[in-house]
């Protein structure tokens, strides 16, 4: 081999040798830039992702959020006895019921009845007629620790609300926040606002804040009773239907044998209609049909105190009763300790009922009467 071909196959080797090196760094940085891009993806598919799942999250939060109250806010509550006496027209002259968070009816003297409703965190323009106290509403409003508002009194309120304390606004001696409407005949004819009542327990004194004013136990899920129950049968659990599930599109609630209650169930807007001896129950000013989404009827004995035919309820103890929502009805147990504490609404089994989303009507049914569901 002579020098030429020497250094020919030096230059060859070169050429080989650089030519290697290219590779290896372009296999080198093709690994490096696919690693790269793998390691981008990972880093920022999760930070999507997770921002994602927040959206959704606060998404869902805000869907999940009560209407009816709100359990952030310690506003208290107040409670205003309205008239139900009101002559022929008694199914058209209540005002502001529709707007009050829980509504009670309670049997008075005479086989007829008296409401008190409350309200909470809304101004509402036009509350009436305001009527005078009945002693065992106080059972109801101290329940949800509530400011009592009443135009006048009978003896044995007058005798309790001193002797409990009662926070309470009468506009026998309070004309503030009450005021009478020329066009109505008295005493069928006082009116207020929440506005007008708030300002005048600041200057009773008393707090308008609360920390105990919840009553209920909400959910914001739907409630459905006709949801199959989870029971062990042969030792596995299964879904069972509940035995004890009532429909009640149509519901009955007499209260003497002058008055009667009741509600039709509004399938669409999943409500309640209300009807006062049958007759359409309708606001004053807006004239819509008064409609609940949940109904409690509460049996309590009753018992007459004197020749003029005022009543007593055992409000304190025990019993029965239903709690209807959706077009379906299940007994429930009620139980109240003392007169200020709340009322524990329970099912057969003793777990406490969750009530759905939006307004109440409570029905203290006279036990001896029953209630009627279709």
């Amino acid at each position: 081999m002579n020098v030429d071909e020497l250094e020919q196959q030096v230059q060859l080797q070169k050429k080989k040798k650089k030519k290697r090196k290219k590779i290896i760094i372009i296999i080198l940085l093709c690994v490096l830039l696919i690693g790269g891009s793998v390691g981008a993806i990972l880093y920022f598919m999760p930070q999507k992702e997770e921002k994602k799942e927040v959206v959704k999250k606060k998404k869902k939060e805000v869907q999940k959020s009560l209407q009816i109250v709100d359990l952030k806010s310690n506003k208290r509550p107040i409670a205003v006895m309205i008239d139900n006496n009101t002559g022929s027209n008694n199914a058209s002259n209540h005002a502001g019921l529709q707007e009050a968070y829980i509504t009670y009816e309670i049997i008075v003297e005479g086989g007829l009845t008296r409401i008190m409703a409350i309200f909470k965190d809304r101004d509402v323009s036009l509350i009436g007629p305001v009527r005078s106290s009945r002693h065992y509403f106080l059972d109801y409003a101290l329940e949800s620790d509530a400011i009592y508002a009443h135009f006048g009194w009978s003896t044995f309120a007058e005798n309790d609300i001193r002797a409990l304390g009662v926070n309470n606004l009468n506009g026998l001696y309070l004309s503030a926040p009450y005021w009478r409407e020329n066009t109505i005949a008295a005493p069928h004819n006082v009116f207020t606002t929440t506005e007008k009542l708030y300002e005048a327990a600041k200057d009773q004194g008393y707090s308008v804040e609360s920390d105990q004013w919840l009553l209920l136990n909400y959910s914001v899920d739907e409630i459905q009773l006709n949801k199959p129950k989870k029971e062990k049968v042969d030792g596995k659990t299964e879904e069972v239907e509940n035995s004890e599930l009532i429909t009640a599109n149509q519901i009955s609630i007499p209260y003497s044998p002058s008055q009667e209650r009741s509600y039709q169930y509004d399938q669409e807007r999943k409500v309640y209609l209300r009807f006062t001896n049958g007759v359409m129950h309708q606001d004053k000013t807006t004239h819509e049909q008064l409609h609940y989404k949940n109904i409690i009827i509460q049996q309590v004995a009753n018992s007459t105190l004197d020749s003029y035919g005022r009543q007593d309820l055992n409000t304190v103890g025990s019993g029965n009763g239903y709690y209807i929502t959706d077009g379906y009805a299940l007994p429930i147990h009620w139980e109240k300790s003392a007169r200020g504490e709340k009322t524990k609404y329970t099912y057969s089994d003793g777990s406490q009922i969750k009530v759905n989303d939006g307004n109440t009507f409570i029905q203290i049914q006279p036990v001896i009467y029953q209630p009627s569901f279709s």
